[in-house]
């Protein structure tokens, strides 16, 4: 979760809804939306030893959730590296963060909202074995 960008996130929905909350228990406890897409990331190995230490995935799994009173988080999902299958240490594209997060709010809200292009071209094959989202039962294209 990311609850440094939530600042953001009430900046981008604050011409259509109220301001939400940052709800911060990782829990579908009292989640009354659920709601999984992706993001962009890039992901640096902590493996000293390992040949790939940087890469960038423009599908990485998300779940967004709304509770009552306004309230919602996001969880990113990991990915490992396919070198050595460590876990990677996530540096979240900051803009696609945001702005899938503001656009599910506003959805929810009822705010009628243009959906922004979410354009995959020229992304590499999903690889659901070194994805964390996949694991879960989250990412999208765990069923794709």
């Amino acid at each position: 979760m990311f609850p440094l960008l939530h600042q953001d996130v009430v900046s981008a929905v604050s011409n259509g809804i109220a301001s939400p909350r940052f709800h911060k228990d990782d829990s579908d406890s009292g989640a009354c939306n659920r709601y999984a897409t992706h993001v962009m990331a890039e992901f640096e190995c902590n493996n000293n030893a390992c040949p790939d230490s940087v890469w960038v995935s423009k599908m990485v799994a998300i779940l967004i959730r709304g509770y009552p009173q306004n309230e919602y988080n996001a969880v990113v999902f990991s990915q490992r590296c396919k070198s050595c299958n460590e876990l990677g240490t996530m540096k979240v594209d900051r803009d696609s963060y945001i702005t899938r997060i503001a656009y599910r709010l506003k959805k929810w809200a009822g705010v009628e909202v243009e959906r922004p292009h979410f354009g995959l071209k020229n992304r590499l094959p999903h690889k659901s074995e070194l994805c964390e989202g996949c694991k879960r039962g989250v990412c999208q294209e765990t069923n794709s």
